[in-house]
């Protein structure tokens, strides 16, 4: 029998493969079949700074700051005995899953101001979340900010939830740091548990007709796998942090190559919303087959086994990988050159 636990944020996990962020964590009933499917531990959909903020103004136009007195009443609304908002949903929901699961909740913030981290950080942790991921979606957008300025933002968040919540706190970070393993040894000295390889920033397109920008989603493809993958060799060995990646594992040979490179989980999300939550099951099995006959006793002795500091050749993780690609290709026979 293969050894699948593994440590995460200083959880003992039954096997590498949570769920991310998603839909599914708001639903008793698909959160319950994660966990019966095999999934380790959960990470809730995220709590949005935003959205608490634009519930708060529409309370105070709509409720609080309405026309009241006139004859014809037409802006009255009666102010509910009890109403439940947002916010409150969400710690409903760590609570509740808290009660069904015997798996560990890792709870998801996306703040926009330092004392939206804070305030809602501590009470995510009051209502029993096992952890707490950061998503810190964050566009440098502005020409005057620099990156050492970026980077400081993500550390003051860091050290401020530190200082007044006990939970273990990983790091989503995005792939668009310039030294992305410097910083990673940054936010291991302002104290964080972990980090998250990689955040994806969904890109808005152009309405040719009406020139409107609008938001799309698309899901994750495999081919994303492979950035995470790469980075998470060139950490393995150098950090002490837990190491997850998120992004493009849909199949069981990805999850195998990011274990081999260092990752301490692996997570799923668009593959599980494609196929159904089964699909963890089967991914799960897929893995232990492949350990058995390859005749690996855990995860931990298959982890960072082919990091950089371990591959065969280091330096096909850097530069030379890319000289090598580009020196091998061929154009397919019948296209001129």
């Amino acid at each position: 029998m293969v050894d699948l636990t593994t440590h995460y944020l200083g959880l003992k996990l039954a096997n590498p493969l949570v769920p991310s962020a998603s839909p599914l964590s708001k639903d008793l009933t698909a959160a319950k079949k994660l966990e019966d499917a095999g999934a380790s531990a959960l990470v809730m959909y995220s709590l949005f700074e935003e959205k608490i903020e634009a519930e708060e103004q529409q309370f105070q136009r709509f409720f609080y700051q309405q026309a009241i007195g006139h004859g014809e009443a037409d802006s009255f609304h009666p102010v509910p005995d009890t109403i439940q908002t947002y916010q409150e949903q969400y710690l409903e929901q760590v609570q509740k899953l808290k009660t069904a699961l015997s798996i560990p909740v890792i709870a998801s913030l996306n703040g926009t101001s330092l004392n939206g981290w804070v305030d809602y950080g501590k009470q995510l942790q009051q209502a029993g979340a096992d952890a707490l991921e950061l998503n810190c979606y964050y566009l440098a957008a502005n020409a005057e900010e620099s990156s050492a300025e970026v980077e400081n933002r993500y550390v003051e968040i860091l050290q401020a939830l530190k200082s007044v919540v006990s939970l273990p706190i990983t790091m989503k970070l995005s792939s668009q740091f310039s030294s992305p393993i410097h910083f990673a040894k940054r936010l291991e000295a302002a104290g964080a548990d972990g980090i998250v390889l990689f955040n994806r920033f969904y890109q808005p397109d152009i309405d040719l007709e009406t020139l409107e920008v609008l938001p799309t989603l698309e899901l994750s493809t495999a081919s994303e796998a492979l950035l995470r993958i790469r980075w998470t060799a060139l950490l393995y060995g150098r950090t002490q942090l837990s190491l997850a990646v998120t992004g493009g594992f849909h199949q069981t040979p990805d999850v195998l190559k990011a274990l081999l490179a260092g990752a301490d989980i692996v997570h799923l999300c668009s593959v599980l919303l494609q196929h159904g939550v089964g699909h963890l099951s089967q991914l799960l099995t897929e893995m232990e087959q492949w350990l058995s006959q390859h005749e690996y006793a855990s995860i931990q002795q298959l982890k960072g086994s082919v990091s950089q500091q371990h591959a065969i050749d280091p330096s096909a993780y850097e530069r030379a990988n890319y000289v090598q690609i580009l020196d091998s290709y061929s154009s397919p026979t019948g296209v001129l050159r």
